[in-house]
């Protein structure tokens, strides 16, 4: 619970206007520059449906960086967020035996919250506002 709390913080310093708008896109450089998108798909209340992905690989990016599509829940009540899919896959158990017959790590759901919160904290340390870049080259 505790990456999920913070990833929620992570996502709101990044996209603090999410109510209002439906996308942000974030860059930033390694090996060449990349766009990363966060997508609200769904917005209500007390939740938020939103995609994050690799959108675009600006000219001299490494064909070798590749982000899986992460859907994820925000929790605005308590204030958490977490990874519902990972490229497509759903439904993952907190916890797996080990083997199983899907391959599943024994904590696989952490593994994936995890994974957001060194990508999102790579974003807050290195990224810089895509849609800047992007308005200023002709």
């Amino acid at each position: 619970m505790a990456d999920c709390d913070a990833n929620y913080v992570r996502l709101m310093k990044l996209f603090p206007d999410m109510t209002q708008c439906d996308e942000r896109k974030i860059g930033f450089h390694h090996d060449g520059d990349h766009v990363l998108t966060l997508t609200v798909l769904e917005q209500t209340r007390y939740t938020t449906l939103v995609e994050f992905g690799l959108e675009a690989e600006v000219a001299g990016a490494s064909p070798w960086l590749r982000l899986p599509v992460l859907i994820l829940r925000m929790y605005h009540d308590a204030q958490a967020a977490e990874v519902m899919s990972c490229e497509g896959v759903r439904h993952i158990q907190p916890r797996y035996d080990y083997p199983n017959k899907d391959m599943h790590h024994q904590d696989e759901k952490a593994q994936w919250n995890l994974f957001l919160a060194e990508w999102l904290s790579g974003c807050l340390e290195q990224g810089y506002d895509a849609e800047l870049l992007f308005e200023t080259v002709p």
